[in-house]
């Protein structure tokens, strides 16, 4: 009784730690089993389509890979491949080819391109947005009439344009007394050879560029602008002081995208008058890559020009990756 009574009142029994800690352990285990839970929930529902991925573009990869350190031969029932370590990569960082020929070509080119790419893009969005419903309509479905044409038709189209003597720009440069049609082929120099790909390229590439940038327009609102020009800022100043960053992450995108996309072009290159090995001053890494292994049957080469290429892509995509990531703990 003295235990529970003082001054005629109950005594407030107290818990023994020793009676707690069950109690605490089975919390802390479930508190460990969600968590676990919800770290691996995501990745079981990805695991699917993962394992998809890793048959359809890991393992190939690691395979191009290993082919690249080996001398692969070619034989009736199989083929034989001889181990050489690094040799491949060796020769080809060694080569005045890739460093003077290739990889200035692949650059200058993606450059180029995503330049002009996302200039045009952007100049046709600004003049979508500006455009009535219908008339937006008709312009959009035009354009995108370019994006929706197979790289391979689109490519023949440039080749008859500038095809010499008969070709269209050649018989019009030739009445301009720019040029002989007769003596000029615009395929056989590496700038007008290149000049006619970014072309074709960049007609290609632009329809997306002016799409995207038009859905990144709409989400802006008009109060902005009515803003600005009631502080007098003239359209070139709105554009740069409006448009850009409140869209920055739009053109960040695009700009990412077709450079990713302009470094491996292949179609419009290969399949021009010359691209396609009969000159070596117009191959790109891609083509180089392809000329190796299959024209010149040197797997190993062509697989080695192929990890290269792929590492360069991999080095673009981490920095696009970062930069987005960056621009969005900025938004935050």
């Amino acid at each position: 009784m003295k235990d529970t009574l003082v001054s005629g009142e109950p005594k407030a029994t107290i818990p023994s730690a020793r009676g707690s800690r069950p109690a605490d352990g089975a919390a802390e285990a479930a508190r460990r089993r969600k968590k676990l839970i919800t770290l691996t929930r995501p990745w079981l529902l990805l695991a699917p389509s993962l394992v998809v991925l890793a048959g359809l573009l890991l393992w190939p990869l690691i395979q191009v890979g290993k082919l690249s350190l080996e001398d692969y031969k070619v034989k009736f029932g199989g083929g034989e491949s001889t181990f050489t370590g690094l040799d491949h990569y060796q020769d080809l960082l060694s080569s005045d080819l890739l460093w003077k020929t290739v990889l200035p070509n692949t650059v200058f080119f993606a450059f180029a391109c995503v330049g002009l790419t996302v200039a045009l893009g952007t100049a046709v969005a600004l003049l979508l947005n500006r455009l009535g419903p219908t008339w937006k309509l008709i312009c959009s479905v035009s354009i995108l009439a370019a994006w929706a044409m197979p790289a391979v038709t689109g490519t023949y189209v440039w080749i008859w344009l500038f095809q010499p003597q008969d070709g269209m720009v050649s018989q019009l440069a030739d009445s301009l007394g720019l040029i002989d049609a007769e003596t000029t082929n615009w395929f056989t120099e590496r700038l007008p050879f290149y000049v006619i790909a970014t072309i074709n390229v960049v007609h290609h590439g632009f329809p997306f560029v002016a799409i995207t940038v038009l859905a990144g327009l709409l989400t802006i609102p008009k109060e902005l602008y009515e803003a600005g020009e009631i502080d007098g800022a003239n359209a070139w100043q709105r554009f740069w002081k409006i448009t850009v960053p409140t869209i920055k992450p739009v053109f960040l995108v695009v700009t990412i995208l077709s450079t990713i996309w302009d470094f491996k072009v292949f179609t419009q290159v290969f399949l021009m008058p010359g691209g396609s090995g009969d000159n070596p001053d117009v191959y790109n890494l891609g083509v180089y890559s392809y000329i190796e292994a299959f024209a010149k049957n040197d797997y190993g080469a062509g697989a080695a020009a192929a990890v290269l290429l792929t590492l360069l892509l991999l080095v673009i995509t981490i920095v696009y990756i970062r930069t987005l990531f960056r621009q969005g703990e900025e938004d935050l």
